[in-house]
This record gives structure tokens, sequence and C-alpha cells, in this order.
């Protein structure tokens, strides 16, 4: 069970101060647990890529938007492209959260989209739609246009707003998506108990800077 729910995690550091040292701690801890991922800011790709070269099963995921989502369709798609091109395998994009509140449900699609088409055949496209700035209209109305846009995953939040994951936003999700879109839960899951709640609600991927906690059973002071 150890081994597989590592498969499901995405190991992360996304603070703005985290250092190369750190970063490759962090890429050498993925090798030896045999995360899914290492997820970390676009600056620390090419780094971490680096590391993982000789462990393909380890991918590289980046972060695109980051974590506001208020970039510009084109500046979200080269930061897709520039991350690929470092090394990335996995993108997490944020949607524009204002134009989906303002019920600009076309602007939404076509800035997912842009970063969908950036990644097409190079990356999987994980659309954070930040749940907890989100009715549950809303979060359905995001998880439903990053399904028509072709992302490959619906992702709970950026770990760095109001709030994390919930096992009820998870169910909710996976409900609109259905069984083929993956469902990655991030913000706040510090536990194993936590990562299986997450699991049992329809997670098919966990995002969190305690990987090594959940899969020892332990439990993180992290905020991520």
């Amino acid at each position: 069970m150890t081994t597989q729910l590592a498969q499901m995690i995405d190991h992360t550091l996304l603070k703005a101060n985290a250092t190369e040292a750190e970063i490759i701690k962090l890429a050498e801890e993925a090798k030896e647990h045999k995360f899914a991922s290492v997820c970390v800011n676009p600056t620390w790709v090419k780094t971490a890529a680096e590391i993982l070269k000789d462990t393909p099963e380890v991918k590289v995921c980046t972060v695109i938007g980051f974590p506001l989502g208020a970039n510009t369709s084109d500046v979200k798609a080269y930061e897709t492209k520039n991350a690929i091109e470092n090394g990335a395998g996995e993108v997490d994009m944020v949607i524009n959260i204002g134009a989906l509140k303002s019920k600009q449900f076309e602007v939404v699609e076509r800035d997912i989209k842009a970063v969908v088409e950036a990644a097409k055949g190079k990356a999987l496209t994980k659309v954070i739609i930040e749940t907890s700035l989100l009715t549950d209209e809303e979060k359905e109305t995001a998880c439903k246009l990053a399904v028509q846009a072709g992302a490959d995953f619906v992702k709970t939040s950026t770990g760095f707003s109001t709030g994390g994951a919930t096992k009820e936003d998870i169910a909710l999700m996976r409900k609109v998506v259905g069984p083929s879109i993956g469902v990655k839960a991030s913000g706040g899951v510090r536990s194993l108990e936590d990562a299986q709640s997450m699991i049992e609600a329809g997670a098919t991927r966990i995002g969190a800077s305690s990987g090594i906690a959940i899969v020892n059973g332990q439990i993180s002071d992290s905020a991520y």
C-alpha cells in the first residue's frame, strides 16, 4: 500500500524562499520513495529534471500562472512551453478565477485550452480551480470547462489561498468529471488518514509537501 500510495503523490515544494539545496533534497526524496512527481516552481524545473533524468517514472511537475491565475493566456502558454523545454512532464495551471466568477466562461475555457494545447503530447495538464474561492456551482462549472478544454486532471487548490482540499470538494469534482479525468487533492493533506480520505472520495493524485510523513504514517505540520 505504501508504494502504491507514493505513486499517487506529487512531492511538492512551492514556497518562494525554497533554496537549490531544498529542491535537490526534494528530488532525491522523490527518487527514493518513487513518488509520482516532484512539483516545483518553474525556475527549478531544470534542476529537478537533471536529478531525475535517470528516473523516468518520477516526473517533474511545475505550476503555471501560479498562484493567482491572473496572467494572460499567452503568458500561460509560453510558460508551459518553456517549462516543457526545461524538462517538465506535468503542468498544474491556475484558472482565471476572476473571469469564472464574472461568468466569462468562454474566457476561462480558452485560457485552459491555451495551456492544454501548449502541453499536448508532451505533458499532462492539471487545472487548479481554487475551490476555497468558489461556490459549489462555480466548482461544477470550472470542472466542466476543464473537461471541455481537454485537461487531464482537475485540482482543488494552490495551497496559497484561503483553504485547501476537502473530501466534499473531491467528491463533487469526481462526480462532475466522471471516471476518465484525474482529480488531484492539494492543500492541507498532511497525514496518511488525510490522504486516504481524499482517495476514498475520488482523488487519484495527492499534492503535498508532506509526502514522506504520509507514506510513513506520520502527521506533518506543513500547510501545503
